[in-house]
């Protein structure tokens, strides 16, 4: 099971949307990342969005395998496979994206109820601050914390786990972030100022 979502989170959706529909190979543009954000960024909404949907379904799948194969083995646990695979992709030389959005599609399938709460909480974060990379950070920050709630010990050992690991993918935006150059997102708080002023 951990082979096979190892495999699912290695189909590099961003770098495959990118070479079939739009003849681009979204790592040489933006960022350089072949995850949902930079895809939203060099491909549009279009294509953005339907990776974004991938990259979840990825997550979902992998840690649905063990409802398929009536298996004991926690489904976040095998979950994890897919998003080492989305990271360090085997379809992509190992080249991948943060694995925000198919841990997402993981816990989704682990646990709706904390999945829509983390979705909120997401979605609020990139409204206020107008950057994907820091509502990952603070959000993971809270997530972690907050999922004691559940008193599931495996839930909150991989949600630490998954903390320190996406915040290590985006060491890179914590320096532009610091330096006051990292991407912002053309909505959210403050937007319609900073374009009038433009």
């Amino acid at each position: 099971m951990l082979v096979i979502a190892y495999l699912l989170g290695s189909i590099p959706s961003g770098v495959w949307i990118g070479k079939l529909f739009y003849h681009k190979d979204i790592r040489n543009f933006g960022s350089g990342n072949s995850g949902t954000t930079n895809t939203y960024r060099v491909l549009g909404k279009k294509a953005g969005t339907v990776v974004l949907l991938m990259d979840i379904l990825k997550g979902t799948l992998a840690a649905s395998l063990p409802l398929f194969f009536h298996s004991d083995v926690n489904a976040l646990a095998i979950g994890l496979g897919a998003i080492i695979g989305h990271t360090y992709p085997i379809f992509a030389q190992f080249k991948g994206g943060k694995a925000v959005a198919t841990s997402a599609g993981a816990l989704l399938a682990y646990n709706p109820q904390f999945f829509v709460f983390c979705a909120i909480l997401f979605v609020s974060l990139i409204y206020i601050t107008r950057m994907v990379s820091l509502a990952s950070i603070i959000a993971m920050l809270i997530v972690a914390p907050t999922s004691w709630y559940y008193h599931d010990p495996i839930l909150t050992i991989i949600a630490c786990i998954l903390m320190v690991f996406i915040i290590y993918r985006h060491r890179a935006n914590i320096t532009r972030i610091i330096d006051g150059t990292e991407n912002k997102v053309p909505f959210g708080l403050g937007y319609k100022k900073e374009k009038t002023n433009k």
